[in-house]
C-alpha cells in the first residue's frame, strides 16, 4: 500500500439525481411493504405522501470502488466493510438532486499481521442550494495492508453494549430474494447474487449486502422507537460482525439510554450477532 498516495488521494465529487421510484426501490430492498395494510410503512414505498428511509443517504452519491486504483497499492480483495454511520442534518427528501464530496480522514496501522483501518467521510448536499443533508462515515478494514504507516486522527471506537436483557426486541424476516432486490439500488457485487462467486469467496450461497443489513436496522429503529417517523432519527452507527444470508430473520435488541438507543442485531436461525455496538440518536 502506498500510504502517502492514499493520504493525498482526492476522490472526485459525485452528483446524482434520484426520483420517488429510487426511494421506493431502496425501501422495498429493506422489506418495506410486506404488510400492505400497514400505512406507516406504505409511505416509504408509495408515491402518495412519500417519505425516504434515512439510511438511503449511505447509497446516494456513491463514488464507486475507488480503492481498486492501482496507484494506491491496496490489496482490495481482502478488504472488509467494518463500520458505517450517518448523521442527518435535514430530512432526506424522497426525490431530488444531491452532490457528494469525500474525504479520507485517517488510517490506523494495527501491525504487519493485523491489517489497517481506513476512515472515510462523505458529505451529502442538496445540489440545488448546497445545504448539507447528511454526513456519512465509513470504516474499512484492510486486512492485508498493516505495518505500513498511519495518518490522521481516527474517531473513538464504539463502547460495548450494556449488560442485561434488552428493553425492546423486534424481529424482521428477510426474503430469500432480498439481496436481488437491494442490489438494484446500486451495489452490483456478484457475491450477493451469483452462487458460484459466493462459493469462491467462502460462502455456500450469496450473502446480503452489509448496507442492506444496516438498512434493516434503520427500519427496526424507526419502527421500535421512532413511531416510523424518519424525522426523529438524528444519527445511526453500526459495526458489522457477521454476514446475513437472505431469508434469515433479524432480531434487533434495543437498550434505551435517554435520547440515545444502543442496539445489536442477530440472525435468529444461526444465533449469531451480525451488527454490534450499534447506536442511534433520537430527536424528541
Amino acid at each position: 500500500m502506498q500510504v502517502q498516495t492514499l493520504r493525498d488521494y482526492r476522490i472526485a465529487p459525485v452528483e446524482q439525481a434520484y426520483d420517488w421510484k429510487a426511494s421506493a426501490l431502496y425501501a422495498l430492498g429493506l422489506g418495506y411493504g410486506a404488510n400492505p395494510l400497514d400505512e406507516s410503512e406504505l409511505s416509504f414505498v408509495y408515491e402518495g405522501d412519500q417519505r425516504a428511509v434515512p439510511s438511503l443517504c449511505v447509497v446516494l452519491g456513491h463514488p464507486g470502488f475507488w480503492l481498486r486504483d492501482p496507484a494506491l497499492g491496496i490489496d482490495w480483495v481482502k478488504l472488509l466493510h467494518g463500520e458505517q454511520g450517518f448523521e442527518i442534518h435535514r430530512p432526506l427528501p424522497p426525490q431530488g438532486r444531491v452532490r457528494s464530496t469525500h474525504r479520507i480522514v485517517a488510517l490506523e496501522d494495527k501491525g504487519a499481521d493485523k491489517g489497517a483501518v481506513l476512515h472515510v467521510e462523505k458529505r451529502l448536499e442538496n445540489a440545488d442550494d448546497t445545504s448539507l443533508i447528511a454526513t456519512v462515515r465509513t470504516t474499512l478494514f484492510l486486512r492485508a495492508d498493516g505495518g505500513q504507516g498511519a495518518f490522521g486522527e481516527a474517531p473513538a471506537a464504539p463502547t460495548a453494549l450494556p449488560e442485561g436483557p434488552a428493553d425492546i426486541t423486534l424481529d424482521i424476516p428477510t426474503l430469500p430474494q432480498q439481496a436481488l432486490i437491494y442490489r438494484l439500488s446500486g451495489d452490483y457485487n456478484p457475491i450477493h447474487a451469483d452462487p458460484a462467486i459466493a462459493r469462491k469467496a467462502g460462502f455456500d450461497r450469496p450473502i446480503l449486502h452489509g448496507l442492506c443489513t444496516m438498512g434493516l436496522a434503520c427500519r427496526a429503529v424507526l419502527q421500535a422507537v421512532c413511531d416510523n417517523r424518519p424525522e426523529r432519527l438524528r444519527s445511526m452507527f453500526v459495526r458489522f460482525s457477521k454476514p446475513v444470508f437472505p431469508g434469515e430473520t433479524i432480531r434487533t435488541e434495543f437498550f434505551r439510554q435517554g435520547s440515545q438507543v444502543r442496539f445489536r442485531a442477530r440472525a435468529l436461525e444461526r444465533d449469531v450477532i451480525v451488527l454490534d455496538r450499534a447506536s442511534a440518536e433520537l430527536a424528541d
